[in-house]
Order: C-alpha cells, then sequence, then structure tokens
C-alpha cells in the first residue's frame, strides 16, 4: 500500500518519470540492424524492410515525447505529493514502458488488427493516468501551487480526454477495420493545436 506523505516533494518522481521516458525512446531503437556482407541488391532489400520499423519509431518518438512534455507540465503544478499521486505516476510510466513493446508489434505485424489495437489500449492507458492525475490535482488543491490557472488546468483535461476517447475508440475500430484505424488518429491533430495556442494564451 502507498503511504501518504503531504509533506514530500515531487522531485524524485519526476526525475523517474525522465528516467523512464528516456529508457523508453532508447529502446525503440534496439531493434534497428542491417546485416553483414550484403550485396548491394541485398542491402536495398534491408533498407526497405526497416521502411516500417521507422515509421512506428517516429509515431512512439512523437507519443512518448508529447507525454513526457505533458507529464513535466502537470508536475510544474505539483508542490506536494500523496500516495494516490504516486500510484497514478507508477501506472502512467508502467504503460510508458510498455510503448516500445507495442511499437515493435506494429513495425513487424502492422497489417494485423490486434497490433493495432494493442498499440492504442497501451496510449490510451497512457493518457488516461495521466488525466486521472491532472483531475486529482483539480480535487486536491492543497498539493498544487497557488499560481496554477484555472482555464489551464481544464484546457489540458480537454487535451488528455481527445487523446485517451480517440485512441480508445480505435481499439474495436481496429479489430473491425484493422490497420486503415491507425487513420483515426490523425483526427486529433487540429483540435490539439487549437487546444495548444488556447492553453499558451492562457499561461500568459
Amino acid at each position: 500500500m502507498w503511504k501518504s506523505n503531504p509533506d514530500g516533494g515531487p522531485e524524485r518522481l519526476v526525475a523517474l518519470a525522465d528516467g523512464v521516458f528516456a529508457i523508453a525512446l532508447t529502446l525503440l531503437v534496439l531493434d534497428f540492424s542491417v546485416p553483414r556482407g550484403l550485396g548491394p541488391d541485398g542491402y536495398e532489400d534491408a533498407l526497405r524492410e526497416l521502411l516500417p520499423n521507422l515509421g512506428a519509431y517516429a509515431l512512439s518518438v512523437l507519443v512518448l515525447g508529447a507525454f513526457w512534455r505533458e507529464h513535466r507540465r502537470i508536475f510544474g503544478f505539483v508542490r506536494q505529493i500523496d500516495g494516490q499521486v504516486i500510484a497514478l505516476s507508477v501506472l502512467g510510466l508502467s504503460a510508458a514502458a510498455l510503448v516500445p513493446f507495442p511499437t515493435k508489434l506494429l513495425s513487424e505485424y502492422g497489417g494485423e488488427p490486434e497490433s493495432v489495437a494493442v498499440y492504442a489500449a497501451a496510449v490510451a492507458v497512457l493518457g488516461a493516468a495521466h488525466l486521472a492525475l491532472l483531475l486529482l490535482l483539480v480535487r486536491r488543491p492543497w498539493l498544487r501551487g497557488d499560481a496554477a490557472p484555472a482555464e489551464g488546468f481544464g484546457l489540458y483535461a480537454l487535451d488528455l480526454s481527445v487523446t485517451v476517447v480517440v485512441f480508445l475508440l480505435s481499439v474495436p475500430l481496429a479489430l473491425a477495420v484493422g490497420s486503415a484505424a491507425m487513420w483515426s488518429w490523425l483526427a486529433m491533430a487540429p483540435v490539439k493545436v487549437v487546444l495548444g495556442r488556447r492553453a499558451d494564451r492562457a499561461r500568459r
């Protein structure tokens, strides 16, 4: 059981998160390799075979980078932590550490609907943990700084909600239509741009 620690600061938790995200990003590239001794044709074929890996890598770098940024942004408001903050943070970091596995599934078996569903589920869990942590800070103002903007909290929560809903809905969609469900993830882009601009204005 996690014990409440109302006098504890967030520094160690932030350092742990930085380490987990850094390791997860590093693990994404471990499967990149080209066999030795290839001729020109074999070398070109090997490079072409790496293209799905590169695509999955780029996607996961964007996902992990965005969530690392959100984690740092959320903890910029945190002044104290308790057991629930720790538990939700560990849940989110567990999902972040898992992302390299569904990334490998996408790169090697991207045509299989289960691969897309597993990836979407992992991202949805990661987003849900961040969202739950943010809502917990809203409900417990003594854990956050006095300068935390109310409008900014609402915009961050809406932004994370969009991520969770889109990726969660893409799980059954992937099982129904296959890898085409990944196109639904692009639906987040315009919404996130608008919310990001509003959040920037709220911070000024």
